[in-house]
């Protein structure tokens, strides 16, 4: 009998935690330190909506769930991005799309700006978040319940503590 070693033995024994579930905790996380004001621009022209947010250096700022893909273009600055795979870094210009139902988090490495846009002719904020996420609109950036910054002049405080809970 020939036997071969198996070279992923015990492979999914132990469940891998989702990206989703990792920046869940994250700002589980970031709600337990200071909160970085990130100036949001609403944009609207005809069947389109962007939203602007301007991070600046430093800051981690997690993203909202979308229901539907969506286009990003980060117009300005650096940003080490998480979403399903591994950190990447990006430069100002860069597109990408954004797909439904992915969760990521950056940390801007300089002063940065990042847009969304959705194809939509509504124009009311509140019915838009709703809409076209999975949050409303306390729980992101400038509402009451936010969720989504910290300072990351704290970034190792953070680590320690998304690793040690």
């Amino acid at each position: 009998m020939d036997i071969q070693p198996v070279e992923n033995y015990g492979a999914g024994l132990i469940p891998r935690q989702s990206m989703r579930s990792k920046v869940d905790r994250l700002e589980q996380v970031l709600q337990t330190v200071p909160q970085v004001d990130c100036p949001v621009r609403n944009l609207f022209a005809p069947g389109m909506y962007a939203r602007e947010i301007t991070i600046p250096a430093g800051t981690v700022v997690s993203g909202a769930v979308h229901k539907t893909d969506n286009f990003v273009v980060l117009s300005k600055g650096r940003l080490r991005y998480v979403t399903d795979g591994e950190p990447v870094e990006i430069s100002a210009p860069h597109i990408m799309t954004c797909k439904a139902g992915s969760k990521n988090a950056v940390v801007a490495l300089e002063d940065s700006v990042w847009i969304n846009f959705f194809p939509t002719t509504e124009t009311d904020i509140g019915k838009l978040v709703e809409t076209l996420t999975e949050s409303t609109a306390d729980e992101l950036l400038g509402g009451s319940k936010n969720k989504q910054l910290a300072q990351a002049g704290r970034m190792e405080q953070l680590e320690a503590k998304c690793h040690s809970e």
